[in-house]
């Protein structure tokens, strides 16, 4: 559950998708360990969870890390015997390729949000699916831009086709083990990340324009908790991109 930004780490906070997911399955019962990419960050991920008992292991993970990646999913595996449910909800891209012209961005700053936002995916599942000795769910964190051009989100749509990509081929890779992955495919929603995306009002206005059901998705607790449910669909779903987006995703125009 970890968002992080080159100029300032975003701290994991209560306004995520990820954390409500994470919310949401606390108050189901699951037993849960939520990631913090570094000791800056572990206080604040500490503090969100404090109020959840003794039971929430907080453990360091940096994607950009294998070894360190490793390491946490066996930590995780070796305390709850196995693993049901992986959620990944990570995005990382330099502030100044998240706006102006696509044809500007650079090679290391393209090179950057790949391996975040989307190779992250497949050493995650990689360690992961070894401990879901009973079947299990990944289940990823996408956009729309990974389909079609949103003006200022630039380099990190090229990373969520990606991202989609890897879904469908690890589900591809993990059936045979009944481990399904899929992807949410969120409308804009106001985050702490969101803010440093240059067009990110003009995507939002957009979209309730055109949507059916002319409005944006929320904040609130309903349409997150349909997020969380693509977690625990049928056990025959695998390898789907899941719309969450007031219908915007079926229009023309």
């Amino acid at each position: 559950l970890e968002r992080k930004d080159r100029h300032r780490v975003r701290h994991a906070n209560h306004r995520s998708i990820a954390w409500a997911i994470a919310h949401i399955l606390h108050q189901a019962g699951a037993e849960l360990a939520v990631a913090y990419q570094n000791e800056r960050v572990r206080g604040g991920v500490e503090k969100l969870v404090a109020d959840w008992g003794g039971d929430t292991q907080t453990i360091e993970c940096d994607v950009s890390d294998d070894a360190n990646v490793e390491a946490a999913i066996q930590q995780v595996g070796d305390r709850f015997g196995k693993i049901d449910l992986v959620v990944h909800s990570i995005a990382f891209a330099d502030r100044e390729d998240l706006g102006g012209a696509y044809i500007k961005t650079g090679r290391e700053g393209f090179r950057t949000a790949l391996d975040v936002s989307a190779y992250s995916l497949i050493p995650i599942a990689r360690y992961a699916s070894d401990y879901m000795t009973e079947g299990g769910s990944i289940l990823a964190m996408t956009f729309q831009a990974a389909e079609r051009v949103f003006p200022g989100y630039n380099v990190m749509g090229t990373a969520k086709a990606a991202l989609e990509n890897a879904v469908k081929q690890l589900a591809s890779d993990l059936g045979e083990q009944n481990v399904r992955v899929n992807a949410i495919s969120a409308g804009p929603l106001d985050t702490l990340s969101s803010r440093v995306i240059s067009k990110y009002r003009d995507m939002k206005r957009v979209h309730a324009e055109r949507s059916p059901m002319k409005r944006n998705i929320t904040s609130e607790r309903s349409p997150r908790r349909r997020c969380s449910c693509a977690a625990t669909c049928p056990s025959g779903v695998t390898g789907e991109i899941v719309h969450v987006d007031t219908g915007y995703n079926i229009m023309g125009i």
